[in-house]
């Protein structure tokens, strides 16, 4: 039997892992522990043979917030991680074990367009925009000395991660699907990955009890109107999507100010390349 410890308790990403491995409970022992406080570190992570390391501050509104704020999400985000691995190879004592860090496509940055295919692959650079993209990367650079032969680091860098009960720029879709009688129906293409999706996945690192730099992402890439077309089905409600003005979107797009910002970040283009595993060091 393998066991598993999500630390981040109460989380999205921990709460569904666990209820999806409920199936394979003959094989799996999963256990949950909040890091809000510092009982933590008097825990013993010698028995586990990976950890899933969910725990952080998510997206919020950067523009909005001060510097103990700012200091707050490396505290958290980076020096957290870091030292909850740390901790986890220190007790480990030498024996093989596990860290697999959420880590985000937050690292590349914002940039989206609707008038251009912006493609990330495993050679592109890690450039965030703001305080949150680049304590999610400065995590990584701390993880990465940690990884050994026998202790595996395994960072994974989902897109939009969506499904029931899912937050953050999944929720302002539902609300656009339950509102608008119509959408505009851009031809866009996005990475996304769905819950489920991002579960089976973390269950194959734990088998596989790989280290390496993951790119998980559904089979297809989503455009933004059919989804919003999906939620409002899904929901009971009809939406029309139309075409006929989407020269005039394009426009909003070279549009300066919160207008381009707002058209762009809706029925841009960002995508991973069909590629999920990368085996490595992060950059």
């Amino acid at each position: 039997m393998k066991r598993i410890l999500i630390t981040g308790m109460n989380s999205y990403i921990g709460t569904s892992f666990k209820k999806y491995m409920d199936q394979f409970s003959d094989d799996y022992q999963i256990d949950v522990i909040t890091l809000k406080d510092d009982t933590w570190k008097k825990k013993d992570f010698s028995s586990y043979d990976s950890i899933f390391h969910v725990a952080g501050i998510a997206h919020a509104d950067v523009s909005h917030v001060n510097e103990e704020t700012k200091q707050l999400y490396y505290q958290v985000n980076r020096d957290l991680a870091v030292d909850t691995a740390t901790k986890y190879k220190q007790d480990l004592n030498g024996k093989k074990g596990q860290f697999i860090y959420m880590s985000s496509i937050i690292i590349y940055g914002e940039e989206t367009n609707i008038n251009k295919k912006r493609v990330i692959t495993s050679e592109t650079t890690p450039n965030p925009s703001n305080f949150y993209g680049d304590s999610k990367l400065q995590a990584e650079i701390g993880l990465n000395p940690l990884n050994t032969e026998k202790f595996h680091i395994a960072i994974l860098r989902p897109p939009m991660i969506y499904g029931p009960g899912s937050k953050g720029n999944y929720q302002q879709l539902v609300k656009l699907a339950n509102k608008l009688p119509i959408f505009p129906d851009i031809p866009n293409e996005r990475s996304m990955l769905h819950i489920d999706k991002l579960c089976q996945f973390v269950k194959e690192r734990v088998d596989q009890q790989d280290s390496g730099i993951f790119f998980p992402q559904n089979d297809k890439y989503v455009r933004t109107s059919h989804m919003v077309r999906d939620i409002a089905k899904a929901n009971g409600k009809t939406i029309y999507l139309f075409s006929w003005m989407n020269w005039a979107i394009r426009l909003l797009g070279f549009t300066p100010g919160k207008i381009g910002r707002l058209t762009n970040k809706a029925f841009g283009n960002l995508v991973y390349e069909k590629k999920e595993v990368v085996r490595g060091k992060c950059q």
